[in-house]
């Protein structure tokens, strides 16, 4: 088969690869659409230590059965599907508790770290167990279907944030978790939903998807703008979707006394934290970078159009370009925001 390779860091290749077989109580999915994912380009360049070559990569796909192993029972040939990006072992006592994010046995569709390795969706095949596959209705398109693990991760990260609703809530970051966790928010009950990103381009999609107030600041005025818009007690929650010394830091200023910090991005491993204000302000902080069964949930809403994705997707590139795709997005070119790879895409 044909997939895309990374065979030494910051090198792809487009190039004929060994296909999967499915085994006892897996698929073999025949691979529609994949979406590069921001910890995809991070591993490209060896960065976060979780993308070993050789590997292919790729975790946020959708496509159609195309064998089925022994076993297996709830699938068919023929049947469109997609798959979480964490496999599970569905037997620790995580596992049992359906906290399956947290599985001792965890593992990552299409990354390599040392403890494992698992080929990933940028290929025409890709091998997942029956437990992570989900069916897809006919009227979803399989490009958006490539969305739903980024959706299942922001639904996460919302459930997670224990919401009652009318909440007043900020969104630090405008990137693609961001605009889908300000749609999951407001999903959620959130009455007024703030994202403050320092790119307008990612804010003008984000009025349009639904933000209350876009704010095109950071630091300390970002602070300042939050209590000006509370009358100075600052936002019940804020849902950080950047990852950074200080982002994090603005997400503890910005919140009110005895509110809630969810940190979802996780772009640098380690980051200081204001503890007095954290300690003396009763804050909660949580962190959240996976989903745990949100997947039908995001299949319905974004079927429905509670969560558009459609904006979100800026191109939908054959396979065999992909090296170029990763290039332009490691370079950060403005306006990129998702590319979706598609094997079918050159046919």
């Amino acid at each position: 088969m044909n997939a895309l390779v990374l065979s030494e860091y910051n090198h792809l290749e487009y190039l004929d690869h060994p296909q999967p077989v499915a085994g006892r109580g897996e698929l073999l999915v025949r691979v529609a659409a994949c979406g590069i994912c921001g910890s995809d380009v991070h591993g490209f360049d060896g960065s976060s230590g979780r993308r070993i070559p050789p590997l292919v990569m790729g975790h946020e796909a959708a496509g159609m059965v195309a064998e089925v192993g022994p076993g297996v029972q709830r699938f068919a040939v023929g049947d469109r599907v997609t798959f979480d990006s964490t496999i599970y072992c569905g037997e620790c006592p995580f596992c049992r508790r359906g906290e399956v994010n947290l599985c001792d046995r965890r593992e990552v569709l299409g990354v390599s770290c040392g403890d494992y390795r698992r080929d990933g969706a940028f290929a025409e095949y890709v091998r997942v167990p029956e437990r992570i596959t989900y069916k897809l209705p006919d009227a979803l398109p399989f490009e958006e279907a490539a969305m739903l693990e980024a959706v299942s991760v922001a639904l996460h990260a919302v459930a997670v944030s224990d919401l009652r609703g009318g909440e007043t809530a900020l969104v630090i970051g405008a990137g693609m978790i961001g605009l889908l966790t300000l749609q999951a928010a407001r999903a959620a009950g959130c009455s007024r939903v703030f994202i403050a990103d320092v790119d307008p381009t990612r804010l003008a999609l984000a009025k349009k998807l639904g933000a209350t107030e876009t704010l095109l600041m950071s630091g300390s005025e970002l602070v300042r703008k939050c209590q000006d818009l509370t009358d100075g007690s600052g936002v019940d929650v804020v849902l950080e979707a950047v990852g950074r010394d200080e982002t994090v830091q603005t997400a503890i200023d910005a919140v009110r006394k005895g509110g809630t910090v969810t940190l979802i991005g996780n772009v640098t491993p380690e980051v200081r934290l204001p503890l007095q204000k954290v300690v003396s302000r009763q804050l909660r902080l949580q962190g959240t970078a996976a989903s745990c069964g949100e997947y039908p949930q995001a299949i319905e809403m974004i079927t429905n159009g509670t969560v558009r994705v459609k904006p979100l997707i800026t191109a939908v590139a054959p396979l065999s370009e992909g090296a170029e795709w990763f290039r332009r997005l490691y370079a950060h070119e403005p306006g990129l925001m998702k590319i979706v790879l598609s094997p079918e895409a050159a046919r």
